[in-house]
């Protein structure tokens, strides 16, 4: 592929985005432009990238080349999309189809937003999670109209090699982002919590902490591969009168479930409140 892409918002995300397309050879780090909020933020986002990608400050006249590219991945905050709609409008392509594509990640910010913000482009939205630095994401993508086939391959190319991709209508984005962009901020939550209780119960930090990824891990690996219920597991573990039965009925009574769906339902309602503070 010898097109260029631009990286507006030049990020861990987009790093681990564009990190294994260079090393695959699918783009060629001379083709690789990207863009960050200051110039102190070059070295940080050029660390660990092959010699040839370009990062400039939005503030360099060089930017400009972000916005001649045929792809490009809009990978800032959300809070910055204003800055970047108006800042760059004039940079806005007005070339027949097929447009040039744009590719957001940003939470919240719709399709209807990114159309009306970059009308000359066609816009595609994507959500992918942090275990995809790892290359064991979750991606969420929703399509734009006029997306064509050949838009689709490019967009599905980009993130096969972080993530397995889930075909989405836009209206469940903001639900697949609060169970898997935010979920893995959950569970770290709940793997501290456990191994700080391994710490009073009287093990070390160290040998609580590896204990504690290796339950989740382990636990994850079993449920996949033996394709169990959360339930049936549970029920597998907790045997009449023992400790871990004693154990669920503390976290019942703490409200442990109850806070966790509260918790996916409000980060996708955070996520709706971002689209209509854009919209406003």
């Amino acid at each position: 592929m010898e097109t260029s892409i631009g990286i507006i918002g030049f990020g861990r995300m987009a790093k681990a985005i564009i990190s294994p397309l260079l090393e695959r050879g699918v783009y060629k780090s001379e083709n690789v432009f990207g863009i960050v909020g200051s110039s102190s933020s070059i070295p940080c986002a050029l660390r660990d990238l092959p010699k040839g990608v370009k990062v400039v400050s939005c503030e360099d006249t060089l930017s400009k080349e972000v916005w001649r590219a045929p792809l490009k991945l809009l990978a800032v905050k959300p809070q910055q999309f204003g800055k970047i709609r108006e800042s760059n409008s004039s940079f806005q392509s007005t070339d027949k189809l097929p447009k040039p594509l744009l590719i957001s990640v940003l939470a919240g910010i719709t399709l209807k937003n990114l159309q009306n913000s970059f009308p000359g482009h066609t816009c595609v939205r994507a959500v992918p999670n942090t275990p995809s630095l790892v290359g064991e994401g979750l991606t969420g993508l929703a399509w734009g109209e006029g997306t064509t086939s050949a838009q689709k391959i490019v967009v599905r190319k980009i993130f096969e090699p972080i993530s397995e991709i889930f075909d989405l209508p836009e209206r469940q984005l903001d639900s697949f982002l609060a169970l898997t962009s935010s979920g893995p901020a959950y569970i770290a939550l709940v793997l501290e919590a456990m191994a700080d209780g391994a710490v009073a119960a009287g093990l070390p930090r160290n040998l609580s902490n590896q204990l504690a990824h290796k339950t989740l891990s382990g636990t994850a690996s079993l449920l996949r591969k033996k394709s169990l219920h959360p339930a049936e597991l549970k029920d597998m573990v907790a045997s009449p009168g023992g400790t871990t039965i004693s154990a669920l009925r503390h976290l019942e009574l703490a409200g442990l479930r109850s806070a966790l769906i509260e918790a996916v339902v409000l980060a996708a309602q955070k996520s709706r409140q971002l689209a209509e503070e854009v919209s406003n």
